[in-house]
């Protein structure tokens, strides 16, 4: 019987760097458009949620406040 070595793609080693980068772009620009500011309520962090996100639509133009 052969031995074959666990591979990197049966491990999981938490998230990309790419997606840590995207994440940080995220968070940067929704606090530019103040989505951080009084975030005291489900709505505001849900907003602040899908901003961090979905950060490629607010240069749209596109607002992710729910109301």
């Amino acid at each position: 019987m052969a031995y074959y070595p666990r591979t990197r793609s049966s491990v999981w080693a938490g998230p990309s760097l790419l997606t840590m980068i995207y994440l940080m772009i995220g968070v940067v620009v929704a606090a530019t458009h103040d989505y951080f500011q009084n975030a005291d309520t489900i709505k505001e962090v849900v907003s602040a949620i899908l901003a961090v996100v979905l950060w490629p639509l607010l240069f749209l133009g596109i607002s992710l406040h729910v109301h």
